[in-house]
């Protein structure tokens, strides 16, 4: 018995130090995500990159989302119509506001970034149709290091899912990113709340 409750407290520490939360997960659309079979990773040359995020945070987000889709039985097709697009939240001391109507984005002009929405790859705007706009986006996506992935039926502009995860900064302070392992297990609890399970084979790795 002292056995089991010890094991149990270790494993509530374990979760109550972990360094990575689930913001939000959520559905769109009655989506069934299931039915699809194939997906595409948002690639720089079809937007930007957030500030801040070099090449390589790229190159890590993306490889553990894939690995993560693969577990679940999807392939990785460039004509695929499920993007996943990637934002990040790179602005500090942030404040709840309503989502942007999707003719006003301004990720692209010369002003700075207003600290009131994700910076994502592929802009939003395409395919975020507008009777979203007075959505409440959840307080925790405005954190800085915030990492979100919207999933949509692009060649549709149809949102299917959507979900944040905090943080993938490495909480020294410094603005850095985590490793590729630190990003990893970041994407895992992104995923955490996915509405396709892991394929049996994968499971409890």
């Amino acid at each position: 018995m002292k056995r089991i409750f010890a094991y149990i407290s270790g494993v509530l520490l374990l979760t109550a130090c972990s360094p990575y939360t689930l913001v939000n997960s959520e559905t769109y659309n009655d989506a069934k995500l299931s039915s699809y079979s194939t997906f595409r990773i948002v690639t720089p040359d079809e937007g930007k990159m957030p500030p801040s995020m070099q090449m390589v945070t790229y190159y890590n987000i993306a490889a553990a989302i894939r690995e993560q889709m693969i577990e679940r039985g999807y392939s990785e097709d460039p004509n695929s119509p499920l993007l996943i697009n990637i934002g990040l939240t790179v602005n500090k001391e942030l404040q709840t506001e309503p989502v942007l109507p999707p003719n006003y984005y301004p990720y692209y002009g010369p002003a700075p970034i207003p600290p009131y929405a994700p910076f994502f790859m592929y802009p939003r705007q395409y395919y975020w149709p507008a009777y979203y706009q007075n959505a409440q986006v959840i307080t925790g996506v405005y954190r800085e290091g915030v990492l979100t992935m919207d999933i949509v039926n692009i060649k549709e502009k149809i949102p299917l899912y959507s979900a944040s995860v905090a943080t993938i900064l490495s909480g020294n302070g410094l603005g850095r990113f985590r490793n590729l392992n630190g990003i990893s297990q970041a994407v895992s609890t992104l995923f955490s709340k996915f509405p396709v399970p892991e394929l049996p084979q994968y499971r409890h790795k």
